[in-house]
């Protein structure tokens, strides 16, 4: 392996992700690797891409949303499109987990709650306690 080049197992390795990930990437057109008969070699390009695929997943960005974010790097305008439009994208996704974070905490207090009450109960029946729930 050259400091230009990575195998498919060493990107794995590296990113932590299956062979089977980076071929779909690669059907999806999201990476490009060179093809040297069945090898695939990934350039710094794609692994660049690679960092900003599983980051972009990680914040909840569809892969189509993804790739039309890389295809936006080489508009020859320093990256100002792409940038505002990451930025755009970003500021929803970022409402949306927020709005999926206070629907969880609700639901966590509800469940806490519940919980309280089922252990007293249990407690009571254990007793022997007949109270009226």
């Amino acid at each position: 392996m050259t400091n230009e080049t990575m195998t498919i197992r060493d990107m794995c390795v590296e990113f932590g992700v299956t062979p089977r990930t980076l071929r779909f990437y690669e059907q999806k057109e999201l990476l490009f690797p060179i093809r040297n008969g069945q090898r695939r070699m990934f350039t710094k390009r794609d692994r660049a891409r690679l960092k900003l695929i599983l980051r972009g997943k990680r914040f909840g960005f569809s892969l189509e949303e993804i790739r039309q974010l890389l295809d936006l790097y080489h508009m020859g305008d320093s990256q100002q499109t792409q940038l505002a439009k990451t930025f755009e994208l970003a500021k929803k996704h970022l409402a949306d987990m927020i709005a999926q974070r206070d629907e969880l905490n609700v639901a966590i207090e509800e469940m806490k709650t519940q919980m309280e009450w089922g252990e007293k109960r249990l407690n009571e029946l254990a007793s022997g306690k007949t109270a009226a729930a």
